[in-house]
Order: structure tokens, then sequence, then C-alpha cells
């Protein structure tokens, strides 16, 4: 395909040169666009495809960027980035040097908020409603938020303020899922243009001017009118909520979604169109099956095939959903609980084996926190699979709910560390910052597959509690047999050394390994090796025993530096009288950019290479 028309545009003034005639010619042309550029490097594509319609039909009425579109998450933006000047550098997206995956304010005018955890734009959309507001201004805000996102309740606490005030704003509820309407018709649709329409609005304020004249008439028509609109539309949580409720609406009919737009733009106060699209819309694979093809690595363009990774070793993730299916089969205490990651948790393989005893509670991160915390109170051991970044929004929870009480809760923290090319939005960089300080809190990290099916046996031993840490992508085929418990508390000696010592943790030991026997190899330097194993509680006495007065102490650790575990282990070695130089290999006091691990890894000097370096410094 030529990509003639797409090419043509190099923002959104040139689409609204188009005739509407053109738009599904433009629709079509975007999404095969989108199938061919993302195949060799993947990317999320199902959200995108299923918003084509949706972001042409805004940047046509919308004039942005001086109208705000905040999207929620911003999987589904990727049409919003090419119709904003973005085409030709899209086969760069979430590449290392390229466009971000999401939409950042630093990256163009067009994207006013920046998204990458779920169910945030309404709130911000309604914070640039009254910032406008209060300056006197007259453009359009608009949220676009996922039915997925929608089950966050941040979202809807952004809907209960926004509602009990006047504030001109539109929320695009984008339903791809069908979990709050039922199939969309002509019917739905006539209604969805009627009741958007000015003579629907006007008759219904002058009907109210009228009825306020007359004693309990007001109250008496609002019944009827809610109770005949319960039965034609789903909108009632909404209108009761504040919100001017349309729709449903099919979202990739121009002809029904053009004219609805049009209208809830001219109404004022706070309006909710409810806009019904189908996930992965034109690329049958991801129609079939949203929740793989959400978002993937490159895969095959005619076949849809995902290309598999030439990695023996099995997923860190996989690695523990089995082994926790193990532990369930053993023990009936054992539940696990996900917060709308059962896929990339790993969740769903061990809901497979216990489907009673897996929970998908939504994106509702405090409550997955909470509701655990109870489940602990009942006697259960709950295991709550998090992804290190989404779980900085249980923080609360984890504190008053589960530490204040010691609860055995085990936190399972995935991606914990550098994720790639999802960015800084999801960077597992802050858990063991967030997680050692507080009272209760066990906190561990393997070195190895082998070692987290080993750790997530340990937790079953501890009566309070427990966190654990490991990274994004595959183990290293070590022997799993061994599942013995570990000794709490205990590191574990890799090599001895009179030259100094290295501590290093979980996804960080290999590759300080490697340093270390370089260093013995190439430059005649014996270093101690310690795995850290566990952060909380230190391994204090096996430290200060592997101190060497005047010679170097290196921590490595894969979070950032600023209350990290190197920062104890640096007071623990002065405490102890020990004197030499000092060197923290952790992450600086800054966001990360995205692109492959292995490019982060090696920016930060967290790779092999790096570490040796940073020892050999500390050397000289």
């Amino acid at each position: 395909m030529s990509y003639e028309l797409l090419k043509s545009l190099c923002g959104p003034d040139d689409l609204k040169q188009l005739a509407p005639e053109r738009l599904p010619e433009l629709a079509m042309q975007m999404r095969q666009y989108l199938i061919e550029t993302l195949a060799p490097i993947g990317g999320h594509l199902g959200a995108g495809l299923g918003v084509v319609e949706l972001s042409i039909a805004l940047h046509y009425l919308l004039d942005s960027p001086r109208d705000k579109i905040v999207w929620d998450v911003g999987h589904q933006a990727y049409p919003h980035k090419i119709l904003t000047g973005r085409l030709s550098a899209m086969p760069t997206i979430r590449q290392y040097g390229g466009l971000s995956g999401f939409t950042n304010r630093s990256e163009s005018e067009h994207d006013p908020f920046g998204a990458g955890h779920a169910s945030t734009s309404i709130s911000a959309a309604y914070g640039m409603a009254v910032g406008r507001d209060l300056n006197h201004q007259e453009h359009q805000v608009v949220a676009v938020i996922g039915d997925g996102a929608l089950t966050g309740g941040m979202a809807f606490e952004a809907l209960n303020h926004a509602g009990a005030r006047n504030n001109k704003m539109l929320v695009i509820l984008n339903d791809n899922e069908m979990s709050i309407a039922p199939n969309v018709g002509a019917m739905s649709s006539y209604l969805a243009r009627i009741i958007s329409g000015r003579s629907y609005t006007q008759a219904k304020d002058t009907a109210r001017r009228i009825l306020e004249k007359l004693p309990g008439a007001l109250d008496a028509a609002k019944r009827v009118e809610e109770h005949v609109k319960g039965m034609i539309t789903p909108g009632t949580l909404f209108e009761e909520m504040g919100f001017r409720y349309i729709g449903p609406v099919d979202g990739h009919d121009f002809g029904h979604l053009l004219p609805t737009l049009q209208n809830c733009m001219r109404l004022n106060g706070p309006t909710l169109l409810h806009v019904i699209t189908r996930k992965g819309l034109g690329f049958s694979p991801a129609e079939e099956d949203p929740e793989t093809w959400h978002g993937l690595g490159p895969y095959d363009v005619k076949s849809g095939a995902p290309f598999k990774s030439s990695g023996k070793a099995p997923a860190y993730t996989r690695v523990f959903a089995d082994m926790l299916a193990d532990l369930a089969d053993q023990d009936v205490r054992v539940v696990a609980i996900t917060a709308a990651m059962p896929g990339g948790t790993g969740l769903s393989r061990f809901a497979v084996r216990h489907p009673e005893r897996c929970f998908d509670v939504g994106i509702a991160e405090q409550h997955a926190a909470t509701f655990a915390g109870g489940l602990a109170a009942a006697g259960k051991r709950p295991f709550v699979a998090i992804y290190s970044t989404f779980m900085q929004r249980a923080y609360d929870q984890i504190i008053h709910d589960i530490c204040i009480q010691n609860l055995p809760v085990t936190f399972c923290m995935d991606r914990a560390g550098i994720v790639g090319a999802d960015g800084a939005t999801h960077t597992g960089m802050f858990d063991i910052a967030f997680m050692r300080n507080l009272p209760n809190m066990t906190v561990m990290a393997p070195k190895d597959e082998a070692e987290l099916r080993r750790m997530l046996v340990t937790s079953l031993t501890i009566d309070g509690p427990v966190a654990i840490r490991y990274p994004r992508g595959n183990g290293y085929g070590v022997d799993t047999t061994d599942v013995s418990p570990l000794v709490v508390g205990e590191a574990e000696l890799l090599e001895g050394g009179d030259d100094g010592l290295v501590i290093a943790v979980g996804t960080r030991v290999r590759d300080a390994l490697q340093a270390v026997e370089t260093l013995r190899r190439d430059d005649g330097v014996a270093m101690t090796l310690l795995n850290l194993r566990f952060i909380k509680p230190l391994d204090e006495a096996a430290i200060r025993a592997h101190l060497k007065p005047g010679k170097p102490l290196v921590v490595v650790e894969e979070g950032v530096a600023a209350g990290g575990v190197g920062q104890e282990i640096a007071v623990l070695a002065l405490q102890a009288g020990w004197h030499g130089p000092f060197a923290h290999v952790a992450m600086p006091d800054a966001f990360p950019v995205h692109g492959t691990q292995a490019e982060l890894l090696r920016d930060l000097e967290l790779d092999a290479q790096g570490i040796l370096g940073r020892i050999r410094q500390l050397v000289a």
C-alpha cells in the first residue's frame, strides 16, 4: 500500500481539508500502516487499531493543540501521534532515541498530559477544564478513557468531583469489551444523535423552566425521565454522578461519530459520550485475541504469528506462576491476586489449575493490597502479583493495612528494575527504596530463576509481609530442582578475595560475577562477591566479616540510589570502622529513557562492563 493519503497529512490542519467521504479511506490506510510498521519492532497494536476512527474524528473536529485531548494510559494514542506530525518517526516508537510508546509532554505540543498508568485522564482533563475557566478561556477539553481503565477507583473519584460542578468537559468512554453496553444498533446510534442534538437539549431545558414553577412537577418529571432513559440507555450511573450521558454510538462509523461529537462539543457542563469500538479491528489475530495483542514484540504481518524468543530459558513470570501453582497444590491457604494483569503476571497459568483461588480485581492496586490483607486475616496466604511500577499505587495500603498489622501477604513485584521499551512510566526503580524501610517487611531479590522458586517457598515460612522483586525477561536456564527454603536474612558468598568487597542485588549478581571474574583474570585483583539475597533483613554479620579495611567496597543494585540498600550498607560499614573507597552502582536521580534493557543497563553502567569499569576506578 502506498499510503498516499496518509502521507499527505503533516498535522491536524491538513486533516481538516479532507472531505468527510475520504475519512474511511484514511482510516483504512492508517490501520494497515500501523500493522506493517509495528511488525518488525512490536508495540501496543490492538488498542491503537480500535480507536482509528475516533482519533480521526477528534482531530477533524477539534483544534489541537489549542483544544486538549487527554488519552488515558497512552496505548491507544498511536493514531493520535500519526495525525499530529509524527508519522515518519513511528518506526522508532519505543526504540532507543525514538518516540515514546505513550503520550509525552516533551515530545509534542499535541500531548497535553503524559500517561503510562491507567485511570488518570479524567482527573487531568478536569484540572485542565477548571484551569481554562479560571483563565477565562474557551477551548475544548476531552478525556478518552477505556472501559478497562474505568475499573480504576481514581477514574470514579474524578467523575464524582467533575460531576458535582458545571465546568464544560467531554469524557469519551472507549468501550472495546462490551462490558457496559449491549450491542450497538441503528436505534442506539439514532438515540445518541437525538439526545445530543440541540432540539432535544433545548426542549429539555424549556420543560425544566416550566416545571420549576409547578410544585412537585419537576421531581415527578425527573423520575419519569430517569426511568425511561434507564430502560433504553445504560447511562443512569453517569447521570447520577452529574454527567450528561450520551450513547452508545458506533466508534467505527463516521456517519454516527462525527455528528454526535459535534453535538457533544456544543453542550455545557460535564458530558460523557459512550463509544463502542473493537480492539484490534482490521487485523484478525488482534481481534480474536485482544489480550495477547495488547502489547507484544515483533510479529509476521501475513500470518499474524509473533516471532518467538530464541532463548530456551523460561521467563521469570512463568517460573513464578508455575511455582505458585505448585505451592497451591500443596497448601490450600495459597491464593493469588492480580490487578487486571493475569497474562502479564503469569497468573492466567495459575488460574487454569486453581480457578477458585485466583482473583483479578481490575485496575485497583489499592483494593488488591487490602483485599489480600483481609484474606490473610482470614487465615489464607495471599500472593499479590503486580508490576513494580504499579505497586506504587498501593503504598498506603501496604503500610496501613498490611505492615502495621503484620499480616502474611507476599507482594510479588514483576518487572522490577529496567523494563526497556516502555520507559520511565514502567521502570521499577523505586521498590527497593520504598519497601525496605517498612517495619515488619521482608524484602528479597533472586539472582536467577532457581532462587526465585526458593524465595517463594521461603515466604511461606515467614509470618509477616514479604516482598519479592524479579525482573522482566528470561532466566538463565539453571537447574531449578532445589526448592528448599532459604535461611531468612542470609547472604550467599560467591567469590572470595582480599582486594575488596562487592555486594550485588538480584538482577545484577550475574553481571557483577562476570566483572569480578574478569578482574581476577585480567588484572590479578581478587574481590569477594556477596549475593545479598535479602535486602531486608540485611546479613550484617556477613558484610562485616568480609569488609577489607582500606580496600574498595562496591554495592550494585538495579534501583534508584537514593534510599537504596547501598546507602544502608555504607552506613553499616562506617559504623563497623571500615574505611576505604566506596562506589554505589545504582540508578541516578533521574527518570530513564526508553530502549532495550541492554542499552539502558549499558548507559547506566549497570552491565558487566560498567561494573568492571567502576571497580577498576576504585582499585586504581
